[in-house]
């Protein structure tokens, strides 16, 4: 089947909603998503303006949607000649996506709602195209190599991995976020914790002792 890791196809008479350019000013709420097959891109590139609602990707544990997820760009063919008579054919896939999501706290695990946004230039290749990989024709510094299985590549895809590279490292409900108690895992910012603290290490009590003699 076509896409990067499992595809969900959609029918043609979805896709040719897609195949002409739309006006700017035009977008297309979809609650799935739309895969670029190569036979349609060979005949011309495909624009796309669309509206993702929440639930149409799945992002796993590491965020959830908020609201649409506005995305735009262009997909087209490139290929690649790799001596005189090897052709490779790549998709370039060429967007921006800006969208609002939900990630936990690191500290307490609440969700945080953050604004996303970014843009992307990729080139994705049939997967076993660089097994041994010859002198390559595309050498585009900020262009990223993918890989695509079968005769097709899903935008779905792209969209969770663009999302899930775009997130920060670490977040926090707020900078003096309490966290979750280690013992009874109460949250600390919305209700008192009456657990004792751990008995000290008496190699901690040592070095403290060591630094009351060095400021004496």
């Amino acid at each position: 089947m076509g896409g990067l890791t499992s595809l969900r196809r959609i029918s043609d008479r979805v896709w040719w909603l897609f195949r002409r350019p739309l006006p700017a000013s035009r977008k297309m709420f979809y609650a799935l998503t739309m895969e670029f097959k190569i036979v349609e891109l060979e005949r011309e590139p495909v624009e796309f303006n669309l509206e993702l609602k929440p639930g149409a990707i799945d992002f796993g544990e590491e965020a959830v949607q908020v609201g649409e997820l506005d995305t735009s760009g262009q997909a087209e063919v490139i290929h690649e000649h790799r001596g005189p008579r090897e052709i490779v054919t790549d998709i370039r896939l060429k967007g921006r996506f800006a969208g609002r999501f939900e990630v936990p706290c690191a500290r307490c695990i609440e969700p945080v709602e953050i604004p996303l946004e970014a843009e992307f230039d990729l080139i994705f290749r049939p997967i076993g195209a660089d097994v041994d990989p010859p002198e390559r024709s595309i050498t585009a510094s900020e262009t990223e190599i993918g890989y695509y299985q079968g005769d097709s590549l899903l935008l779905e895809d792209v969209l969770r991995e663009q999302v899930l590279l775009s997130l920060p490292a670490r977040t926090l409900c707020k900078p003096d976020c309490k966290g979750l108690c280690p013992r009874c895992g109460a949250n600390r910012n919305t209700q008192p914790c009456s657990c004792e603290e751990g008995p000290k290490d008496p190699r901690w009590e040592a070095l403290t002792g060591l630094r009351s003699r060095i400021k004496s």
